[in-house]
């Protein structure tokens, strides 16, 4: 690692110091399982990647039912029939806006071995998982969820929305109805601030911050993408303090959140705008000192193009810290590059995005 990132990882396992980390990647497995299980019975019960193979089915059937023989609304299908990630979110019904999101399923679940995918990128034969496969990691999500120090509320917040899938696919509810039940904070901050990760994660970033402080020699200008419910904002602000700051720009896709920041943070340098990652980031080439993308950047529909911007909006010698927890987190820090990476063609999908919640990728998270 750089210095900065050995920096970063310092203060990153200073923040956890004392928690027992041995089965801290085998619990983040087990809370991906479930994930990746709920999305291939969600796929399996709603596409045709699931009437291609119902001649086997891998959900019991209920009560007087026989999903072998059960008529299939996408005639003409079967064994060796493979189909486009765009085809599929069409299956689901997704909204244009969410359409991508069904391919950066299928790549996850491919990189899982529960669908496979055919030369020129198209899916087939889907792995239905079973009743029992299904309850089996619901018991594991428990002990994974103890494990890495979150409350109940994030169980109760995956299987929320493993449930309501189809609304969020379809945009009719938006990811604020899951973060804040009843319009209570505390789903949120289990997710995003109340566990062991994210105090890893956020305090790893709030120490590239003020190291970016100390050798700035103006004002910094300072973009945070996805911001969500600021839960890394709320670490970053302090390592500010007392440092000549321009603006700090909280940006996220939902005003709610801008609203929710609005309320909670007083910092003077603050503004805040709508921004939607796959569009154009504001400002002018070469503008800004740092950019802060905290568990969100993996959620761009083309994340070679967004890092590409990223690049462009950063003055020489400034810096992009993002984050994305994995089964190797907390034994790795925020990824934290000056300049930032090149331009990529990868898109988004090409790997899996293991960080809880999974199934809410259809909203930036926080």
């Amino acid at each position: 690692m750089s210095p900065l990132n050995d920096r970063a990882d310092g203060a990153g396992h200073a923040a956890i110091a004392g928690t027992d980390l041995s089965g801290a990647a085998g619990a983040v497995e087990d809370l991906d399982r479930l994930i990746l299980l709920g999305l291939a019975a969600h796929l399996h019960r709603h596409s045709r990647l699931g009437q291609d193979a119902a001649h086997q089915p891998r959900l019991s059937p209920g009560p007087g039912q026989d999903l072998a023989r059960q008529t299939s609304p996408y005639p003409g299908l079967g064994r060796d029939a493979a189909h486009e990630a765009g085809t599929i979110a069409g299956d689901l019904g997704a909204a244009p806006r969410h359409r991508w999101i069904a391919g950066h399923w299928l790549a996850a679940l491919h990189e899982a071995g529960l669908v496979d995918r055919d030369p020129a990128g198209r899916y087939h034969d889907l792995r239905g998982p079973r009743r029992a496969e299904l309850a089996t990691a619901r018991t594991r999500m428990e002990a994974a969820r103890l494990a890495l120090g979150y409350p109940a509320e994030l169980a109760e917040l995956m299987l929320r929305s493993l449930r309501l899938l189809p609304a969020l696919l379809r945009d009719e509810i938006g990811v604020q109805a899951l973060l804040y039940p009843d319009g209570e904070p505390a789903t949120a901050e289990a997710v995003y601030r109340g566990n062991v990760i994210s105090r890893y994660l956020n305090a790893a970033a709030a120490e590239v911050v003020r190291a970016q402080a100390e050798r700035a020699t103006r004002p910094l200008r300072i973009l945070e993408l996805g911001a969500g419910i600021g839960a890394t904002t709320a670490d970053l602000l302090p390592a500010l303090a007392g440092r000549p700051v321009e603006f700090y720009l909280f940006t996220d896709l939902s005003p709610f959140f801008l609203d929710t920041a609005r309320r909670r943070f007083e910092a003077g340098f603050l503004r805040y705008a709508l921004l939607d990652i796959a569009h154009d980031l504001p400002g002018r080439p070469g503008e800004l000192d740092l950019i802060v993308a905290a568990t969100m950047a993996h959620n761009a529909p083309h994340v070679g193009r967004l890092l590409g911007q990223a690049a462009a909006s950063l003055a020489p010698a400034a810096g992009c810290c993002s984050s994305r927890p994995s089964a190797s987190t907390p034994s790795r820090s925020p990824r934290c590059r000056s300049p930032c990476p090149p331009r990529t063609g990868r898109r988004a999908g090409s790997t899996a995005g293991p960080a809880p919640p999974a199934p809410t990728s259809a909203a930036r998270n926080g």
